[in-house]
């Protein structure tokens, strides 16, 4: 069976330095048709659980910590009895959402999960958040494909104008972390539409005049 990736859109608040907004988030499901990971499970424990549609569950794997990205992480986790995998650097942002319950496992630069043989990598992209992540998967998909979360969007990088972010750090990121990889290469988002790492690449420049 090969692994497929399947999507999912869940909606609630998120909330930082005492502001809160509606949003829709993109959950990811990579796996077959027996086994899967689950990337940034979001508002929707139970919506989740469903479309897992009776597979077993092997990981809950944030791309980092803002709320919006990993409110239903211990539901999840606790109803399935997977281990939520989180960068250390993140832990300050986890624990103003989750203060008694920290995840299962850490996160690390190059380190490569596999699921339904299929491998991820982890990409330390920070500048969203200390800890934010990409997961690369070149044999997933048509052209390979990294999940983003919300590091790179469909028309520049992730907002930077909240706590624990900084805009020339995450520039940083994109460019040598996430633009290196082929053009082709289907880049799937934490928000909104995918894009891929051609369409994207062209504009760095731009970005940083904007410096957004």
């Amino acid at each position: 069976m090969a692994a497929r990736i399947d999507h999912l859109v869940t909606s609630g608040t998120f909330a930082l330095d005492g502001g809160t907004w509606d949003v829709d988030n993109n959950v990811w499901i990579v796996g077959d048709d027996t086994e899967a990971v689950v990337i940034d499970a979001a508002h929707g424990a139970d919506a989740i659980f469903a479309a897992l549609d009776g597979r077993t569950l092997r990981a809950i794997i944030c791309t980092h910590a803002h709320n919006d990205h990993i409110d239903a992480a211990p539901a999840l986790a606790a109803r399935t009895g997977a281990p939520v995998h989180l960068h250390p650097d993140d832990l300050p942002l986890w624990q103003q959402t989750h203060p008694d319950r920290a995840p299962e496992e850490e996160l690390a630069d190059g380190q490569v999960l596999t699921i339904a043989g299929v491998d991820l990598t982890v990409l330390h992209t920070p500048g969203h958040a200390p800890g934010a992540v990409c997961l690369y998967a070149p044999d997933l998909g048509e052209h390979g494909t990294v999940f983003t979360g919300d590091t790179l969007f469909q028309g520049g990088p992730g907002a930077t104008g909240r706590s624990f972010s900084d805009f020339p750090t995450i520039v940083d990121s994109i460019r040598e972390r996430l633009l290196t990889l082929p053009p082709q290469t289907e880049v799937r988002t934490g928000h909104g539409d995918g894009t891929t790492i051609g369409a994207e690449a062209p504009h760095l420049d731009e970005w940083v005049k904007r410096g957004h």
